[in-house]
C-alpha cells in the first residue's frame, strides 16, 4: 500500500532539490562526449553510468521505479534498482530517470536530448511498465478538464480554442514525427492547427506547453509511458494538465503492466495519477533545444552545462548554468 505524502515534504529538502541537478549534469557530460558519433549505445551507456555514480554521492535510500526501458536493449538503471549512498539511513525516494532522452537525438546530433529525472516520496509515482502511452497535455491557466483523452483529436483542440479564446486553427500542437501518427496529423491539419513536429524527445515536447515562448499550445501522440511520468512531474511543479492512457501491443506488455499492479488495462491517468505528493523534477541539456542548451566544450577542458530544477511543493522553477573542468 502506497504511504501518504508528507504534507510540504519534509523528504525532499532543498539541499537535495539542488543535488539532483548534479546527477542529471553528470549524465548529460558524459553523453555530450558522443554527440554526433552514430553511436546510441554508446552515448546511453555512459549517460547510465555517470548517472548511477553520481546518485551513489547522495545521502538517500533511492529506488528507481521508472528506468531505462528494455524496448531498446538499452543499458539500464532498471526497475528496482537501489541507488544513492545511504541504504537503508537516507531519506527512502522514488526516483523515475532516463539518463539520456533522445538516444537517436545524440547520435545525429539533433536537438532536445536530455537528461531527465523525477524524484519524489515513497510510493508517489507510478510503477508505469516500459509500453507506449497515448497522451495530451495542455499548460496552466486553463479550467480544469479543458482535455480528455476519452475525446477525438478534434474535440480538444475545438475545447482549448475555446478556452483559449481563439479559433481552432490558431492552435499549435506538438506531435512526434511517426508513422503511426499520420491520422492524428491530418485530422489536425484538417483544423487548420499548425502542427510542430519533433523527431525524439517527448519530454521536452510535453513540457514545451508550459512556455508561452514556444507558442505550442497542446502536446498529442503516442510515445514512451515513463516519458510520460516524467513529463507528469515537471507539470504537477509548474502546472498544467496531463491525460495518459496505456497502450499493449501484445499479451507481454499487459502482463508487465498486471506485474507492477496495473489492473485497469484502460484507465486514462490524470496528472496526479502519475505524480502525487511533492516532487522534484530535473534536466540538463545534452544538446540545444526548445527547453535547454546543451553541453558545451569550450578551449581549456572547459564545459558549460544549462539546466531546470522545479519543485511542486513550492511551485519554484530555477535555471541554473553551470561552468565545469574536464577532470
Amino acid at each position: 500500500m502506497s504511504k501518504k505524502p508528507t504534507p510540504a515534504s519534509k523528504v525532499l529538502d532543498r539541499v537535495l532539490v539542488l543535488e539532483m541537478v548534479r546527477v542529471t549534469e553528470a549524465a548529460a557530460i558524459a553523453a555530450s562526449h558522443l554527440v554526433g558519433r552514430g553511436d546510441e549505445k554508446a552515448a546511453d551507456h555512459a549517460a547510465v553510468e555517470a548517472m548511477r555514480k553520481a546518485f551513489d554521492e547522495l545521502y538517500i535510500d533511492g529506488t528507481v521505479v521508472i528506468g531505462e526501458g528494455e524496448r531498446d536493449e538499452a543499458p539500464m538503471l532498471f526497475i528496482g534498482e537501489k541507488v544513492g549512498g545511504a541504504p537503508d539511513k537516507g531519506p527512502k525516494i522514488d526516483i523515475a530517470l532516463d539518463p539520456l532522452e533522445g538516444t537517436t537525438i545524440t547520435a545525429k546530433a539533433g536537438p532536445n536530448a536530455l537528461a531527465v529525472l523525477a524524484a519524489a516520496e515513497e510510493g508517489c509515482l507510478l510503477n508505469a511498465p516500459d509500453v507506449y502511452m497515448d497522451k495530451i497535455a495542455v499548460g496552466p491557466g486553463y479550467p480544469d478538464g479543458v482535455i480528455d483523452l476519452a475525446k477525438s483529436p478534434t474535440e480538444n483542440v475545438k475545447a482549448v480554442a475555446a478556452a483559449k479564446g481563439v479559433k481552432p486553427e490558431e492552435i499549435i500542437v506538438c506531435v512526434l514525427d511517426r508513422p503511426r501518427h499520420e491520422a492524428l496529423i491530418a485530422e489536425l491539419r484538417s483544423l487548420g492547427c499548425g502542427v510542430v513536429l519533433i523527431g525524439d524527445g517527448d519530454v521536452a515536447g510535453v513540457i514545451a506547453v508550459t512556455d508561452e515562448n514556444t507558442t505550442i499550445d497542446m502536446y498529442m501522440g503516442s510515445g514512451g509511458a515513463p516519458e510520460g511520468v516524467l513529463a507528469a512531474a515537471a507539470l504537477r511543479c509548474v502546472g498544467g494538465q496531463f491525460n495518459g492512457r496505456l497502450l499493449f501491443r501484445n499479451d507481454d506488455e499487459r502482463g508487465r503492466a498486471r506485474k507492477w499492479g496495473i489492473d485497469d488495462l484502460d484507465k486514462i491517468y490524470k496528472l496526479e495519477e502519475l505524480a502525487k505528493g511533492d516532487c522534484i523534477f530535473a534536466a540538463t541539456g545534452v544538446t540545444s533545444g526548445s527547453l535547454l542548451e546543451g553541453v558545451k566544450h569550450l578551449k581549456g577542458g572547459k564545459m558549460t552545462t544549462e539546466s531546470v530544477v522545479m519543485r511542486a511543493s513550492s511551485g519554484t522553477v530555477r535555471w541554473i548554468k553551470g561552468e565545469h573542468r574536464d577532470t
